[in-house]
């Protein structure tokens, strides 16, 4: 695809030979993933940074041009609470989730589907690929039931069921579409809205859609982009590689806490659905996604069965 908007990024000041040993570097990683699919979850506290954003299209870009078949999925937590405080509608958080009614679907489903994913879509294209902005609803991709969460109450010790509204999970993934795509030269940027047998509109956790995207696409990896380095120890320093085994043990001893629990459960969950490793990636670092990919050192926390 030609742009006449894309603008390439000032070239480094490396000796030919440098730039050269750069590229050769990279080459056996281009050609382990040839081919292969990669889905990325970008997260809404990643998407913040405009300079930030355009380094990751440019990853998106350069992966789709090295023969890997890139898949986004973004979130929008952020984005959607200033659009509710913006139209006066309360939002509330139940067990981590935000408990979702029929007006702030509509919302959801607006930023979402709309401005978010469009704003991701036209970075991409800028960067000299062919994006297409998609949600669960096209092409019948992701139908979705009502999510179910149970919580204890930690005075009583009784649990009860909370009721988060039109809060979805994916149920079934028709990846016929996706295929489609992906031999058209095309690079889906889906966002986690899609609807019910029951005929309403959930709004899905953006991890847990990338996760269900991500194992009906054997995806040789999903990487998480988030706002954190990856997995930290009791020293918080960078755990860089775990199995199920190990992270379950870590969240058993209390080194993997607080938010992050769910996002490792959600890994766990990928590598069950048969994604072959899952990355938990800072996406505030630049060009997290080929460093990750494309270098020996990595850049973040490698999650494998």
């Amino acid at each position: 695809m030609t742009d006449t908007a894309f603008q390439p990024l000032p070239a480094l000041d490396l000796a030919p030979e440098t730039q050269a040993r750069v590229i050769a570097q990279a080459l056996p990683y281009m050609q382990r993933y040839e081919n292969k699919t990669v889905v990325i979850k970008y997260g809404g506290h990643a998407m913040g940074d405009p300079e930030f954003g355009r380094a990751f299209a440019q990853d998106v870009a350069l992966l789709k041009q090295s023969g890997i078949n890139p898949v986004v999925v973004h979130g929008g937590g952020p984005q959607i609470g200033a659009m509710l405080d913006r139209m006066g509608i309360k939002s509330t958080f139940e067990g981590g989730l935000r408990v979702t009614d029929r007006a702030t679907v509509e919302i959801v489903e607006m930023v979402l589907a709309g401005s978010i994913n469009k704003q991701i879509v036209e970075m991409i294209n800028r960067e000299g690929e062919w994006a297409i902005g998609l949600c669960g609803k096209d092409g019948n991709m992701v139908y979705a039931q009502k999510a179910t969460k149970t919580v204890r109450d930690p005075d009583s010790n009784i649990e009860r069921v909370l009721d988060l509204g039109f809060v979805g999970e994916p149920v079934e993934v028709d990846r016929t579409l996706l295929d489609l795509l992906a031999r058209s030269e095309m690079i889906p940027v889906i966002a986690p809205v899609a609807p019910g047998r029951d005929g309403h509109t959930y709004n899905i956790n953006a991890d847990t859609f990338a996760g269900a995207i991500a194992g009906a696409m054997d995806a040789e990896r999903l990487l998480f982009l988030t706002d954190v380095p990856g997995v930290l120890d009791k020293n918080k320093q960078l755990i860089p590689e775990l199995t199920i085994a190990q992270a379950r043990a870590l969240i058993a001893d209390g080194t993997i806490s607080g938010g992050m629990i769910p996002k490792v459960e959600t890994c766990i969950e990928a590598l069950d659905r048969g994604v072959k490793a899952v990355v938990i990636v800072n996406g505030r670092v630049r060009h997290a996604v080929l460093l990750e990919l494309m270098t020996n050192h990595g850049a973040g926390t490698l999650i494998v069965p």
